[in-house]
């Protein structure tokens, strides 16, 4: 269990070392934190903490943090502070032994008072926080205050304390992530949780290794940065074993190599050319502890890299890869005009590096691109898959009727994600405007008084006719064309009568059971929703357990945007049955018979 647990505190350690990544402008580009290691040596860390995982875990953050200038600093406290190094700027390796060294001398002391750890903390950061940089607390600790009264402080005024540092720090915009120590059981997790989400940090326990791949998770949900890649999980023989590391692309600023076991593991490493590198060299550090070895590539080539690994027979060696791009996702601005409800949207992303768009059709290809955009009326987003090619991301939408929208477009790979800042559509309500608006050269000529009023009469009525019609539609978007079915068995490849249905005037949600008065043996499609956009297309939410393809692409999520001519083919669970369903014109009366031969 303290080598699992040391491998997933490792890995969650490092993605506060990587730091926020944001655009120019409203957001600042920073890869460099101010990082400050808050632990408790008082004596009931001996049994919270009878391995020193918090000491294992402090020296792998500053192992993976960057010698470009990432701030590190570590204060250790009992009843008061009693052992302290300021925030060091990394710039050479001797910068991170001596921290290190500092980590192992710290030893255990008497009583326990957390606000003593966290308000210093506040204040080493106030002393020499510089900006772009992004600033951060880590908390290692049981939550347990343990104080002397004869020395003068009560528990009281030791969780008075506590309450005015965490609100110092939420105010400051210092974000505390507490990893609560608990190999005994004894955690005081209501403390430790509050401090976390006071601040806007997060709480972790580590009670159990069980509990560590969903708090992983809900990091990385948190982040939607980084993803670490598990590499191998190799059992030890006494010889080298080999293991593929990928580098999937021109792109990876900082490659970091994790290898996690009980016993001292030899490595060897070797490029994608066969040659053997030097460990350590101007491009790799290595660096060994007790529980864990580290490998940093630096700008490493791309390829398949042949990592040489030998363990103490039956040692199980866990090893993962976390990568670190220096890559923006921008989307490009869209025209300053005004759009119109049925407009068609052309998007385009693409990544940055340095302000550089960068072209790479393989680092594009290998990303799932998606474009989210948000009614901010109905609060509704719908997601719309993009395309890739050699200069980024393309796709298109129609806008509906509703007056704002917002939109970004994430890129999803198997190591890292990004996201674009946020851009916000306006659709201009049609000529009600420009209707009730005078040019200045017809407001200088004088009308009679009876012309005049019936003008503003006629604007007025006008205006809320407008308003009222808007409302209406706002309210209940509603349909044109006609939807038809036509129901395949699976079994015979029989094809029944093709059903339709017009859509004119209808409002609100349907189903297809609802719309075509099915049988009973197509209960579960009333668990398929079609919900209107606009009045040019359809949301389809698929909330049964069937599957959905369209046009002839399995669909991927419970959400697909429906437009006329698309071809949705249901494939029922119950019964070996299709429904191949399309929205045409009024005026059509056949699906195109190659769609359902072909399926």
């Amino acid at each position: 269990m303290f080598k699992k647990t040391i491998g997933i505190l490792v890995l969650f350690i490092f993605i506060f070392s990587l730091t926020s990544v944001q655009a120019e402008d409203s957001f600042v580009t920073s890869s460099r934190i101010e990082g400050v290691l808050v632990v408790d040596v008082s004596k009931s860390m001996l049994t919270s903490d009878p391995n020193k995982i918090s000491n294992e875990a402090m020296k792998m953050f500053i192992d993976m943090s960057s010698l470009k200038g990432d701030k590190i600093g570590s204060i250790a406290y009992a009843g008061d502070v009693v052992a302290k190094k300021d925030l060091v700027k990394l710039q050479i390796e001797k910068d991170k032994t001596d921290l290190k060294a500092f980590i192992d001398s710290l030893g255990q002391f008497s009583n326990t008072d957390i606000s003593v750890g966290l308000k210093d903390a506040i204040d080493t950061l106030d002393a020499s926080h510089e900006k772009d940089y992004l600033p951060l607390i880590v908390l290692l600790a049981d939550g347990n205050n343990d104080v002397d009264e004869k020395q003068g402080k009560t528990l009281q005024q030791a969780t008075d304390g506590l309450n005015t540092a965490v609100a110092e720090a939420k105010t400051k915009g210092y974000p505390v992530y507490v990893i609560g120590l608990n190999a005994d059981g004894t955690l005081n997790k209501e403390v430790l949780k509050n401090i976390a989400t006071t601040t806007n940090g997060k709480f972790f326990e580590t009670s159990s290794a069980d509990d560590l791949p969903g708090i992983l998770s809900e990091i990385f949900a948190n982040h939607l940065k980084l993803k670490v890649v598990p590499v191998d999980e190799v059992v030890g023989k006494g010889d080298f074993q080999d293991v593929t590391i990928t580098i999937p692309n021109t792109n990876v600023l900082e490659a970091n190599l994790s290898l996690v076991s009980s016993q001292p593991v030899e490595i060897k490493l070797f490029d994608p050319s066969g040659t053997e590198q030097t460990l350590p060299s101007d491009k790799l550090t290595f660096t060994k502890s007790k529980s864990y070895s580290m490998v940093k590539m630096l700008s490493p080539v791309p390829g398949d890299w042949t990592l040489k690994v030998k363990g103490m027979p039956a040692d199980k060696i866990d090893i993962n890869l976390v990568f670190n791009y220096d890559l923006q996702l921008s989307l490009a601005t869209l025209d300053s005009k005004k759009y119109k409800a049925g407009d068609t949207i052309k998007v385009e992303a693409f990544f940055e590096d340095n302000g550089q768009q960068v072209t790479n059709i393989d680092l594009y290809n290998t990303m799932k691109a998606t474009l989210l955009l948000t009614d901010l009326e109905t609060g509704q987003t719908e997601e719309i898959p993009l395309a890739a090619n050699q200069q980024g991301y393309t796709g298109e939408f129609i806008l509906g009727i509703s007056d704002t929208y917002e939109m970004l477009v994430k890129a999803e790979g198997n190591s890292f994600f990004r996201e674009t800042p946020v851009q916000q559509i306006s659709v201009e309500k049609t000529a009600a405007s420009s209707e009730a608006k005078v040019s200045p050269e017809k407001e200088a000529q004088p009308f009679p008084w009876t012309y005049a009023g019936l003008f503003a009469i006629g604007a007025l009525l006008l205006v809320i006719f407008i308003v009222i019609y808007f409302k209406i539609r706002k309210g209940k978007p509603g349909f044109f064309g006609q939807i038809m079915i036509e129901i395949k068995n699976e079994d015979t490849k029989e094809l029944f009568e093709p059903k339709y249905e017009k859509l004119k005037g209808f409002k609100g949600e349907f189903n297809l059971l609802q719309l075509f008065k099915l049988s009973q043996e197509f209960t579960e499609t009333e668990q398929i929703n079609f919900i209107p956009l606009t009045d040019f297309a359809l949301l389809v939410y698929n909330k049964s357990n069937c599957k959905i393809e369209m046009n002839g692409i399995e669909a991927e999520g419970d959400y697909q945007r429906f437009r006329q001519n698309d071809t949705l083919r249901i494939i029922l669970r119950d019964t070996n049955k299709s429904i191949y369903v399309r929205m045409i014109g009024v005026g059509q009366n056949k699906l195109p018979e190659i769609n359902i031969k072909q399926a």
